[in-house]
């Protein structure tokens, strides 16, 4: 049970770690989002975003190792998840890069919902 909840939650700290390449500069960002990042301001803001969901990322995967952390690691997941899911969802008109993201979210959620019952399960024994 402790291997699967390490899995689950290298998964999703994978997918959060994946951005980190728009770090890198402008075609990396186009290549996640397919977006146009003119404005210079905008771009210093993806960028960062990129080292944050990185660190975020790396939190969640070390997590899945210590079993103490993943409560904390299951709260930032779905606080991370669940406020993309929901501004793509209220915001809409989103392009494909997006809705990979979105896509890709999902699959995050859905594998934290399952580590935190096991999660639970494991504690409750």
């Amino acid at each position: 049970m402790e291997r699967a909840i390490t899995g689950l939650l290298i998964v999703v700290g994978i997918i959060h770690i994946l951005p980190i390449t728009g770090f890198l500069g402008l075609n990396q960002l186009n290549q996640l989002y397919d977006i146009d990042l003119a404005d210079s301001n905008l771009e210093i803001l993806m960028r960062h975003r990129a080292i944050l969901f990185g660190l975020l990322g790396a939190f969640i995967c070390y997590a899945g190792f210590v079993p103490a952390l993943q409560p904390l690691a299951f709260i930032a997941g779905f606080i991370s998840i669940g406020s993309f899911i929901f501004l793509a969802v209220s915001v809409g008109d989103y392009n494909g890069a997006i809705q990979r993201v979105v896509y890709a979210d999902y699959v995050a959620a859905v594998c934290l919902i399952i580590a935190i019952i096991l999660f639970f399960i494991r504690t409750t024994r």
